[in-house]
């Protein structure tokens, strides 16, 4: 497949403002072509937190379907998406800070995406096929979209080839230098070169480097002026590396930056209330280019796996770095790295979704997870905290005494489901103050009502009969109201406890201040994982990343190794401290009395200061919805009105989840490029 043939037929188009205060562009299209496809090319500026555009297809009856479009991760992006029939005008809503630039717009057939879809996922295409031939068109635009419209990671190249355009950034004309520091061995001289040859192609001229030699001065690699060469200190400190430093960064030897990277990063560092340290995305170097497509500001991730690399420090947190002792020029930037994550505040970090920077593909895991242990003794570390014994993540203390935790299930009938769950918390659970609160919406199952009598024996457990239609969320909120723990577990009927302490590690996450909702690590019963954190916006509102893949995937970046912020969990397991959850109302009932909730719920904690934690270690087996079964008929109806509600709820965040990067596709559960 030609990148031609991808772009599709060119069509003549205008992209004009409208009156209407979401969607405020109309794109018209010549000939008015519908019922087919059309593949969309743009150009975006680089900005931190960039709002995915919107496009709108409005239908008849006052139908209309709204779709999130990738972000411009090199420059530019493109969409595929298909007009139906009855499509009477097509919107887009664009964030003014991108200078959102519609370059192309192309038409394609069905028989072109099959043809496609055939050379790239034979066995996909033969899915399109058998949809399409039992009528379901949905399910057959979907299945050719996600083949023909993503790319997987591991073709980066090819990928990168159609989208890298160059960035209209001026160099800075004003405003202090960026010093550089690349500390270097004399056996990397050759590596040294190249990262200065990258610094002498800037567009920005406004930089200093200082080559730190730690072993003896490496051949001169540089004639330029900016360029000096010196030891390293004794202690390592950076005050003494770059006194008169106000920008500052370190560089590691081989590592290059695009031609823009320094104007661009440095424009985010200017200006009132602005950021004092900026990273952004880089790519492995190689015959097999690999992306790193980072997250916004993500401390947990960055204490466990060091993610931002290559980062700009500026202000008052730069004043408070000047005089840090980074120890050995290998693990400089990490130390650096883990101070800087120990200090900043949310407000103070900028990831701008861009890639900026080249690198050769080094595992650091080990390197950093060594450092980390020396810095969780340092001032500005997290108290207390200790390393798991087998990787980087952090084992945050338990309160002592061990807080009580409220489990609160709703459930009816299904005792081969709520059985094995009880068991569980009771007799396989290894956390000592549990409480367990049963929500009956109903049960007419003559043994479910023998059970709870054996259960009611127990003083642990309590059953709280909540009569009527099933409604999750009025009936969790009524079991929470039950309850007397600190913190609160709310769980579904149909999960089973696979390893003892998984109800420890969710409450030690919990308890931190700073922390609202977790989540676990839920496996269906095939062993694939169901849960790895919710991302908002995923298939047009919020799903499961990574579902149905092996249960020790690692994920973008290492992320599923390790706990990390992600912007919602699933209620089917989920730990929140219970005057967090009454301080944010709890369940909505009202908008959310069954699906969405639990999303919106973790949303709600959010915008309240409150972050929300995924952690791999609490592993959990989930049947998922299989007390309820698929939604049809009314129940439909239902479920798209409270998808409706949560879209017009939740839609900034929908086109940026700030933990997953606007490059990647909202149409694939899995972390494929768009």
């Amino acid at each position: 497949m030609t990148r031609l043939a991808w772009l599709g037929r060119p069509t003549a188009f205008t992209l004009q403002p409208c009156d209407d205060s979401a969607f405020g562009w109309r794109l018209s299209l010549a000939g008015a072509p519908r019922g087919c496809w059309v593949v969309l090319t743009y150009r975006e500026r680089a900005v931190p937190r960039p709002l995915r555009p919107l496009i709108r297809l409005v239908r008849a009856a006052e139908h209309h379907d709204v779709f999130p479009l990738p972000g411009a991760a090199l420059g530019s992006a493109s969409w595929l998406g298909y007009l139906p029939p009855d499509c009477t005008d097509i919107h887009l809503a664009l964030d003014p800070r991108t200078g959102f630039d519609l370059e192309r717009v192309g038409v394609r057939t069905h028989a072109d995406l099959i043809a496609e879809c055939f050379a790239k996922r034979p066995i996909r295409a033969f899915a399109a096929l058998y949809n399409a031939v039992r009528g379901d068109e949905r399910r057959f635009r979907d299945i050719l979209r996600g083949a023909c419209a993503t790319t997987p990671r591991t073709r980066y190249r090819a990928w990168a080839a159609t989208r890298r355009r160059r960035a209209n950034a001026s160099p800075m004309a004003a405003g202090p230098p960026i010093h550089l520091v690349i500390p270097a061995k004399q056996s990397e001289s050759e590596a040294v070169a190249t990262t200065l040859r990258s610094l002498e192609a800037q567009t920005s001229t406004r930089w200093h480097a200082v080559v730190a030699w730690v072993d003896g001065r490496g051949e001169a690699t540089s004639t330029d002026s900016r360029v000096t060469h010196r030891d390293w200190p004794t202690g390592g400190l950076l005050r003494t590396l770059a006194p008169d430093a106000a920008i500052l960064g370190l560089l590691d030897p081989s590592e290059g930056l695009e031609a823009d990277a320094l104007a661009l990063l440095s424009d985010v560092l200017g200006g009132a209330d602005a950021p004092q340290m900026v990273y952004a995305d880089a790519e492995t170097l190689g015959a097999y280019p690999l992306p790193r497509l980072k997250p916004d500001w993500s401390p947990d991730l960055a204490l466990a796996q060091g993610y931002p690399g290559f980062t700009l420090y500026t202000g008052s947190l730069l004043a408070r770095l000047m005089d840090s002792s980074l120890g050995t020029p290998e693990a400089a930037r990490i130390d650096l790295g883990l101070r800087a994550t120990g200090m900043a505040t949310a407000s103070q970090v900028a990831h701008l979704p861009r890639v900026l920077l080249r690198g050769p593909d080094i595992d650091r895991t080990a390197r950093h997870a060594e450092r980390l242990e020396h810095h969780l003794d340092v001032a500005g570390s997290p108290a207390r905290a200790h390393r798991y014994p087998a990787g980087s993540d952090l084992l945050w203390p338990l309160p002592e005494p061990a807080p009580l935790v409220s489990i609160v299930i709703p459930s009816r009938d299904r005792l081969d489901l709520l059985r094995p769950a009880v068991e569980g918390v009771l007799d396989r659970t290894a956390y000592p103050a549990i409480e367990l609160v049963i929500v009956d919406n109903g049960s007419t199952d003559p043994a479910v009502r023998t059970y709870y009598e054996q259960l009611r024996r127990d003083p642990r457990v309590a059953i709280l009969d909540w009569p009527g239609p099933f409604d999750f969320s009025a009936m969790t909120n009524a079991g929470v109201a039950a309850t007397r723990g600190r913190v609160v577990l709310l769980l579904n009927n149909d999960i089973a406890v696979l390893r003892e302490d998984w109800l420890d590690v969710m409450v030690r996450q919990a308890c931190r201040l700073e922390v609202g909702a977790v989540g676990a690590k839920l496996l269906y019963a095939d062993g694939t994982l169901q849960h790895a954190g919710v991302v908002v916006g995923l298939g047009g509102r919020a799903g499961h990343i990574l579902r149905r893949r092996p249960a020790d995937t690692p994920g973008h970046l290492g992320q599923n190794r390790v706990a990390h912020e992600v912007s919602a969990v699933t209620a089917a397991c989920l730990a929140v401290e219970r005057h967090k959850y009454d301080a944010v109302g709890g369940l909505d009932a009202q908008a959310f009395p069954i699906d969405f909730n639990d999303v919106d719920l973790c949303l709600r904690l959010n915008a309240a200061g409150f972050k929300t934690v995924w952690t791999p270690h609490a592993v959990v087996a989930h049947l998922e919805s299989t007390s309820r079964g698929p939604a049809l008929g009314a129940a439909r109806i239902r479920f798209e009105a409270e998808a409706a509600r949560f879209v017009d709820r939740w839609r900034e965040t929908i086109r940026h989840d700030p933990y997953f990067h606007p490059a990647l596709s909202l149409t694939t559960f899995g972390e494929d490029l768009e």
